[in-house]
Parts: C-alpha cells; structure tokens; sequence
C-alpha cells in the first residue's frame, strides 16, 4: 500500500483476507480505507505473522497461554497455525486448505455422521460441510486455537451441520455411544506432544464408536524419520489392526475401515 502511495496512485486493487477474495481501498497520504473507514499504515510488518484490526490498532493473531498459538501465513493464502514455534499443519508442498480437501475425499463425506477429533482451523470440518456430510461433531482442546477460528478467513463458521466444542477428545470419547459415526478424522498433534491420542485405548474407542464399514483417516505425517529412524505411520497402522481396522497407508497417513 505504501509503495502504491508514493507511486502517487490513490487506489489499490488487493486482498485483505488472505487470498480469499479481493477488493480496492482508496490510499492517502496517512491512511487508505477500505468501506469507508480509514486505517493507519503499518509502520512495520515482521515476517511469518498475521496482522488484524482490533483495539484501534493492528495487532498480531497470537495469544499466548501455556505457550505460543499463532495464526501464520503460507505462500498459499489459506494460513497455518504454531503452537511454540511447531507448525500444525503441513505447508510446505501444499496448501493447508487443498491439503484438506484431498483427505476429506478419502472418506466421502456425503450423508455421513462424521467425527472430528482435533478440530485445528477446521478446515477437514469445512471440506465435510462442503462435501455434503449430515452432522460434523468438531472437538478442540485448545480454547486459543478456538479464537485463531474466529479471527482466521479460511476457518468455517460454527453452524449446522458442524458442531464445534471444546474439550479433550482422549478423555471425552469415553462417553460417546457406541456406533454413533459413519466416519472420523484424526489429525492430532505429534506424538511428542499429545501421546495419548495415539494409544490403543484411544484407538478402540475409535473402533466402538465408529459402525461397522465405518472409515477413517488418521494423520501421522513423518515425524521422527531422520533423526530416530522411528516409523510413526507404521506404528500407528499396527495399533489399528489390533482395534479391528483393516489399514492402508496413503497421503501422509493411515486410511482404515472397521470391520
């Protein structure tokens, strides 16, 4: 915007919500405006953040409550999000959002009662609605990632047929019936940092609530590989077939179907 400016131009034709769409703010000397409302230039802008609107100031998408969450852009517009500098979502190949779509198609959502165990941005939630699922039952345990959601352009918005809770799926799966989904998806954070969510305990619940030829992608990535050797999607599939899936490893992950 400030270069436009001192190009002497007095509009721009660009993007405020991260590559989602477009529009044009008038520039003058001290501020540009964008639907009739004036807005300061930034005097800097730190590489890797997100900057939006709030307190009649431009602040950085962060909060920070037993470590850093922050909203982080991607050269694809869609953005990913940290927590303590350890990226969420797998940016540097693919866009997060298109990443989504890819894994969402793996258990055709149309019709389905689909579970969301770590609800993230929710982009895997928005593909579900896109996909014309029945019912989304979206958990996430973080209430600061629940707010990157609400300040985020690409996250969906918390209504029918998602359902967005916070909670600790590794605890609350315990009280969710039996054969109550048709599909889940399972994106949890890396070993290291959430164990519990890749345990046979979890992985049975994941079995008894899923029906019978009910599917499931489970995100594992490659974490580990080079410096330990350990081999976490292979891990990860062998639970599975003790919990009765039958697996395959595809994409970044495992696909399972019960029964």
């Amino acid at each position: 915007m400030a270069s436009a400016r001192n190009a002497g131009l007095d509009c721009l034709e660009l993007s405020l919500d991260l590559a989602k769409s477009r529009t044009t703010v008038a520039l003058t000397a001290d501020t540009w405006s964008h639907a009739g409302i004036p807005y300061p230039y930034l005097e800097t802008c730190k590489d890797h953040t997100i900057y939006h609107w709030q307190d009649d100031a431009f602040q950085v998408v962060s909060r920070f409550h037993k470590g850093l969450i922050k909203l982080v852009p991607t050269p694809w517009g869609p953005p990913t999000f940290h927590i303590d500098g350890i990226k969420m979502l797998p940016t540097a190949h693919v866009c997060p959002y298109a990443d989504a779509e890819r894994k969402v198609g793996l258990i055709a959502p149309k019709g389905k009662q689909i579970l969301d165990t770590c609800g993230g941005l929710g982009y895997f939630a928005d593909w579900c609605v896109k996909g014309g699922a029945k019912h989304i039952a979206s958990t996430e345990k973080n209430p600061n990632v629940i707010w990157l959601r609400s300040v985020n352009p690409w996250s969906p918005q918390a209504v029918a047929p998602l359902e967005l809770r916070q909670g600790d799926i590794a605890l609350d799966i315990a009280a969710i019936a039996s054969n109550s989904f048709d599909a889940a998806l399972h994106d949890p954070p890396r070993f290291a940092l959430a164990g519990e969510l890749y345990s046979q305990v979890f992985y049975d619940h994941l079995a008894r609530v899923l029906r019978r030829k009910g599917v499931l992608f489970h995100y594992t990535g490659s974490p580990n590989k080079l410096t330990s050797n350990r081999d976490v999607p292979n891990e990860v599939a062998q639970r599975l077939k003790r919990s009765g899936f039958t697996v395959s490893l595809v994409l970044d992950g495992v696909f399972a179907v019960k029964g």
